[in-house]
């Protein structure tokens, strides 16, 4: 037996709680489901319309760059605080704190009267996000210990759906409402104020939820996850899939429009790109679970982007749509990430520290990847170097997740 399953049935086996009532379960998928929908579309839907909030704000170029590196800094800063929130008033409270969070930031935000409202506004929705990423593993291995797999699919493909759904229609909706950005933007606080209702019964009847494994204080003490090597390569290698991520959403549809192909085909590239995340989120995490050791999976999913990357060098325009995909396959490293979360962990407390050890990290070490690609773009005048810059960087993402992916707990290793 796998450590990971003898995790699994030591979580699942000591509990003599009655089953959770079967409203109550549909309450946690529906709230897990539509937290999901809403981790992604605060990002996508401005950067549908960023050019229209920069002439509407008048932004300079300076700042709109770090609008666009706001996200990862903000989860990164508001994700170490996701745990120990959790501790005090229970993951289910966060979320529902931290779904409300985007409510109000989406719907202040375009009505903020200035750039510095406006970014102030989106670091607020941005917070909310930054707990709920941390939080929704940790609700995941609480709720169903025994279908860690199948349920990250399942927020993962919806979180996927969120993030294509909002590149894709916020600009015709902005059209149909007008052409007046500030609603197009506005629209999306009514999905986050839809995701609130699930978790309110929640909290008020925390008793319906699953009693967490019994852990000894002194146990829990003593785990200190920066002690973990399994700990640190997960935290790298979900940094290094983040920094990929980050630079296909914001500079692969600008490769195909200066190789030559239409500015609407490019934008229909890209949600291609992001479109595939939607089935393969949901059987990834779903594979993974049943292996032992996640690295071939890894190893799949880093020479899909290789080859996409070389397809973008040598032919960006012959084979737009097979280097769509390939990297639309690539970037599944996330539900793969997220899925590893909750399996190199044997107890509750202790997917909650590394779910937000590795995320707070790992967003921190992608911050510098979109820039730098920026600047390699302008001071080249062509994109030979960062295109060469992404296929290094997948090398070392392929090294960090075989070793993320190997059959260990970060307790046991904390321990020794």
């Amino acid at each position: 037996m796998s450590s990971t399953e003898r995790g699994t049935t030591a979580q699942a086996e000591p509990r003599k709680t009655p089953p959770a009532r079967a409203w109550t379960t549909r309450l946690v998928v529906a709230g897990i489901v539509l937290s999901a929908l809403n981790l992604r579309p605060a990002i996508t839907s401005l950067g549908a319309l960023l050019e229209e909030v920069r002439d509407g704000l008048g932004m300079s170029g300076g700042v709109a760059g770090l609008l666009t590196s706001v996200p990862p800094l903000c989860f990164a800063v508001f994700g170490v605080t996701a745990a120990r929130l959790a501790r005090r008033f229970g993951p289910a409270a966060v979320v529902c704190a931290g779904m409300a969070a985007i409510t109000a930031g989406l719907l202040i935000r375009p009505y903020a009267g200035g750039t510095a409202g406006f970014l102030a506004f989106s670091a607020l929705a941005l917070m909310g996000i930054a707990v709920s990423n941390v939080l929704m593993p940790v609700i995941v291995k609480r709720w169903f210990p025994d279908r860690v797999g199948s349920m990250t699919g399942l927020y993962s493909m919806a979180l996927a759906l969120g993030t294509s759904a909002a590149a894709a229609v916020t600009v015709p909706v902005t059209g149909a409402l007008g052409g007046d950005w500030h609603a197009g933007l506005v629209v999306w606080a009514g999905l986050a104020a839809a995701a609130v209702l699930p978790w309110v019964p929640l909290v008020r009847d925390r008793g319906t939820a699953p009693a967490p494994e019994p852990v000894p204080e002194r146990t829990a003490a003593r785990l200190r996850i920066t002690r973990s090597r399994t700990a640190w390569a997960l935290a790298v290698f979900f940094g290094l899939q983040a920094t990929a991520a980050y630079i296909t959403m914001g500079w692969m549809a600008q490769i195909f429009r200066d190789a030559g192909v239409p500015a609407g085909t490019a934008g229909l590239l890209l949600a291609v790109t992001m479109v595939m995340g939607v089935p393969l989120a949901f059987v990834i995490p779903r594979i993974a679970a049943r292996l032992p050791h996640q690295g071939p999976i890894v190893l799949v999913l880093g020479l899909c982007g290789l080859a996409g990357y070389a397809g973008l060098y040598l032919a960006p325009a012959g084979g737009a749509w097979a280097w769509a995909m390939l990297l639309g396959v690539s970037n599944c490293a996330f539900p793969l990430a997220l899925t590893m979360v909750g399996m190199r962990a044997r107890t509750g407390p202790g997917v909650a520290q590394l779910s937000a050890f590795a995320q707070s990290t790992g967003y921190l070490i992608s911050i510098p990847g979109p820039l730098l690609v920026g600047v390699l773009y302008q001071h080249s005048g062509g994109w030979g170097l960062p295109i060469a810059l992404m296929a290094a960087l997948m090398v070392p993402q392929m090294a960090v997740g075989v070793l993320a992916g190997r059959d260990r707990t970060v307790e046991d290793e904390a321990a020794r």
